[in-house]
């Protein structure tokens, strides 16, 4: 599986097909049909009845034969799919209906944020990117994950520490989830941003894993505000953190991320990891 060019039109049809098959047909007080479904989930025509738009539509969208929905046509179908908010979102992105300026994605840290990262100590706090390249951190985000200025600027990634870093890639008790996660913030990045390069590229090296071209298949989609980890810390060993995701309103394409410990021992283990 390969991600280098980008076809939203393609991954339109597909998202709207896998949304399909996902619904409970019984949910929807749908009149019943006397012969068996051969396919799980809605069937064309009912998703067009539910839209109000065409079966024919439909059919062209999930074959992506080269069609443009409107904005209406996409909440429409939004509605009718019965779409979580971050899905929505991503519909949208996939429509091409969100305005996005390429100019202002951004690659260094805007500097009040950078001073806002320093001043947050003992927090431990990074900026990043929407393609996650970690733009500034603290001390101590450096002394909970890795120090930064050891990796060349293209590994200073949180998705690619995440899935690749050989000590950090195994810091989560809850892997799996984790990645699950990663991969659906990744996934409605890369609809927001489909000329996006580097984003494509990274992506692509990741999809070279088995167990990422898996979940990237299923394609799940969510951005999480906020959340909870734990993690085995080499030093400091398990680790329960909240992390807070804030994106300022001046430097949209940037987001602070702030981690706390969750209970008292954890807090402990972070002041004594800290003062080394």
């Amino acid at each position: 599986m390969t991600t280098r060019t980008v076809d939203t039109t393609q991954e339109l049809a597909a998202f709207l097909r896998t949304r399909r098959e996902r619904l409970d047909p019984d949910v929807f007080g749908l009149p019943s049909r006397r012969r068996s479904r051969r396919t799980p989930g809605l069937r064309r025509e009912e998703v067009a009845e539910l839209a109000g738009v065409s079966v024919d539509y439909i059919v062209r969208l999930e074959q992506a034969r080269g069609l443009r929905p409107s904005a209406e046509v996409v909440e429409a179908l939004a509605r009718a799919l019965r779409l979580a908010p971050d899905e929505r979102a991503y519909l949208f992105d996939l429509a091409r209906q969100r305005p996005r300026d390429a100019d202002k994605l951004a690659t260094v840290a805007a500097p009040p944020l950078a001073r806002l990262v320093a001043d947050l100590s003992p927090l431990p706090v990074m900026l990043m990117n929407h393609r996650y390249d970690i733009l500034a951190w603290n001390d101590e985000m450096a002394r909970l994950l890795v120090d930064f200025d050891t990796l060349p600027p293209p590994r200073r990634n949180s998705m690619w520490l995440c899935f690749k870093h050989p000590e950090i890639r195994d810091f989560s008790v809850d892997r799996e989830r984790v990645m699950r996660e990663g991969i659906a913030h990744l996934r409605a990045a890369w609809a927001a941003h489909p000329d996006d390069q580097a984003l494509i590229d990274l992506i692509a090296d990741f999809t070279a894993d088995d167990e990422f071209a898996r979940l990237w298949a299923e394609r799940d989609v969510k951005v999480k505000g906020r959340g909870s980890k734990v993690i085995r810390h080499p030093e400091a060993g398990v680790l329960e953190l909240h992390f807070e995701v804030l994106t300022p309103l001046q430097d949209q394409d940037q987001r602070l991320v702030i981690y706390r410990a969750m209970d008292e021992e954890s807090q402990s283990s972070l002041d004594s990891l800290f003062a080394r």
